[in-house]
């Protein structure tokens, strides 16, 4: 997922079709001059529905395709023939997606699940045909129903990636290289601060065929949840994620006091985000003896805890083990 074709945010333009007018019609044979109404109703304008799917990881196919109109619904005919109904347009969207309308905000709903379907804009109904209005009083009723306009709005759609595991760590704490040894992911890798300026998402193959989903979240720095650095524009990505999987190099000036920043950044953030189950893992442990791991186990908070090495596959094995114990309990 190139930098280009991640994209989280859009605003788009619909307008669902609007309703068919209903028939004033009356029924005209050659031994019957004046035969009672037979208008037809009109047909439902076509509604927009968002369509969650699992093999979507962007939103990046409708910044180009910002407006998008449903068919209007046909009209009513004689012979109470009732209008045909207005073509739904169906819009394909990765799972975590969340429509807003864009003038208050308010969150309309979100898709989470792979086919499911839900209508931003709902098209109008069709008008009833003048059969209808039949009465014993009136029995020839001349009007007919118009049909129901459609809705026309602006939408935003925003996207919070869905994960089990977030990896959550400062610039350059190695979350790329984990990523790219526990799975077939093939993130941007370098050895300076925001290589990754996306999120990447990788499937960890786990024993007997297993997997689990890992996000590779931004770096976060000190004061991203006030928009610092890449900011909130990842934050977010955070919330969707089963558990969170902390990652500070053994190279840190300061292991500990790392770790509570990245926390308190969460909690400045979205304090709910600190109920999710966490994993703190010492990267870059290569560099460590076990003399040293002894003394930095000491100050550690109190949460599992492993120490790895992407470099030489230290301690992979008992870190998969360990995210699946927290995700399946």
């Amino acid at each position: 997922m190139s930098g280009s074709n991640f994209v989280d945010y859009v605003k788009i333009y619909c307008r669902s079709g609007k309703g068919g007018a209903g028939s004033a019609h009356f029924r005209r044979e050659k031994f019957e001059p004046k035969g009672g109404p037979d208008g037809g109703d009109g047909g439902r304008g076509g509604h927009i529905i968002l369509q969650g799917n699992d093999q979507m990881w962007t939103l990046l196919h409708l910044k180009y395709q910002r407006h998008i109109f449903a068919e209007n619904g046909g009209n009513g005919g004689k012979q109470q023939s009732t209008g045909a109904d207005g073509k739904d347009v169906i819009v394909q969207v990765p799972l975590g997606t969340i429509a807003k309308n864009a003038v208050s905000g308010d969150v309309i709903f979100e898709i989470t699940e792979h086919d499911e379907k839900k209508i931003i804009a709902k098209g109008g109904r069709g008008g009833q045909g003048n059969v209808h209005f039949k009465s014993a009083i009136h029995q020839t009723p001349r009007y007919a129903q118009p049909g129901e306009p459609g809705i026309e709005d602006e939408f935003i759609l925003e996207l919070k990636i869905l994960a089990d595991v977030g990896l959550v760590g400062f610039p350059n704490a190695g979350k790329s290289t984990l990523l790219s040894v526990v799975s077939a992911a093939k993130p941007k890798i370098a050895d300076y601060a925001f290589t990754t300026l996306v999120p990447n998402l990788g499937i960890v193959s786990y024993r007997d065929e297993k997997s689990f989903v890992m996000a590779d979240i931004p770096g976060i720095i000190e004061g991203a949840h006030e928009g610092k650095g890449l900011g909130i524009r990842f934050l977010r990505h955070i919330e969707r994620n089963s558990m969170l999987l902390f990652l500070v190099p053994a190279d840190s000036k300061n292991i500990v006091t790392e770790y509570e920043i990245l926390i308190n950044e969460l909690r400045e953030y979205n304090p709910e985000l600190l109920d999710k189950k966490r994993l703190l893992a010492i990267s870059k442990s290569d560099m460590l003896d076990e003399e040293l791991m002894n003394e930095i186990r000491k100050d550690l908070p109190d949460l599992p805890r492993v120490f790895i090495s992407s470099l030489t596959g230290q301690g992979i094995t008992t870190l998969k083990d360990m995210i699946w114990s927290i995700l399946n309990h």
